[in-house]
């Protein structure tokens, strides 16, 4: 039995007042998302592991947690990296969340799931990546209306973040798609979705590479926390993100991922993602003397 099904990972949680104290305290908003992917792994890892995807992925996570926790506040394992592998890779994830919550409690815990489904479906995807893989937070499609997201919510100190604007390219399709008084889909997401929870439990993901439109995003979720990816090799400009979407107490969580954590392909890898994170981290220092109160 992993670790993450032992009782004392159920009730982990991390609220929007610890999470604004990790952030100033550590003066960053970094999340290192863990897209472990064993075809871009350094050769000493997947030597050590011997063709073991478990343990493969294990050795690497950790290595990259142990080295990364200094200079981040929030960890984003991506399911599907894990799911791909079966039940081996199920248990990586939920020894990979197991290990933070061990080893750097301090840290958000993100499963970047991207669930939603009808009501009683939801709310077994909820119990699992909330009470038996202990994550703060999930990621969940809104397409479905509120009866798929609801399901959810109510966990104490528990996070939907939910899909708002996303960075890829066909997130013109729907997205940015207009109704008949002329506001865009995602406009209409998150102004319907405010009245299904509080700031204190649900966050909008919002890709950098839209950055103009933060202040759009701002104007329909003026307090709500942001989860930003797409900066760094997606190319999202970190300083527009701060000057557009940033709030007094922070407000945005910034996810990085092939930038830190494939750093360095050699066995340097641990130290080059560690290097990678502190650059980021001592940026956002910057932006959050500058656009924060914190």
């Amino acid at each position: 039995m992993s670790a993450a099904f032992a009782p004392t990972h159920l009730h982990t949680c991390m609220t929007r007042e610890e999470l604004v104290k990790q952030i100033a305290a550590k003066r960053n908003f970094l999340c290192v998302g863990l897209d472990s992917d064993l075809r871009k792994m350094p050769a000493c890892v997947l030597e050590s592991a011997k063709g073991n995807a478990y343990e493969a992925l294990m050795q690497f996570n950790k290595a990259i947690v142990d080295a990364t926790a200094p200079y981040c506040v929030a960890y984003k394992p991506n399911a599907a990296f894990y799911e791909a592998f079966g039940a081996d890779g199920w248990r990586a994830l939920a020894d990979t969340i197991a290990y933070i919550k061990s080893n750097h409690p301090e840290h958000f815990v993100i499963a970047d799931a991207k669930r939603g489904d009808i009501g009683n479906t939801s709310a077994m995807y909820a119990r699992a990546f909330f009470e038996d893989l202990g994550a703060d937070a999930i990621t969940v499609a809104p397409y479905m209306g509120s009866d798929s997201v609801k399901p959810f919510l109510g966990f104490p100190g528990k996070w939907v973040i939910l899909l708002a604007l996303t960075s890829n390219p066909g997130s013109m399709d729907f997205q940015l798609t207009t109704d008949s008084d002329g506001r865009r889909l995602f406009e209409k997401v998150i102004e319907q979705s405010q009245t299904w929870a509080s700031t204190d439990e649900m966050m909008y993901v919002v890709g950098a590479t839209r950055g103009e439109m933060f202040t759009d995003i701002r104007r329909c979720a003026p307090g709500s926390f942001l989860l930003v990816p797409g900066v760094g090799a997606q190319g999202g400009s970190l300083e527009a993100v701060c000057r557009y979407g940033m709030t007094p107490d922070c407000g945005i969580i910034v996810n990085s991922s092939r930038g830190i954590i494939y750093a360095s392909n050699g066995e340097d890898y641990a130290d080059a993602a560690a290097a990678a994170a502190k650059a980021l981290a001592e940026e956002m220092d910057g932006y959050l003397k500058l656009y924060s109160k914190i």
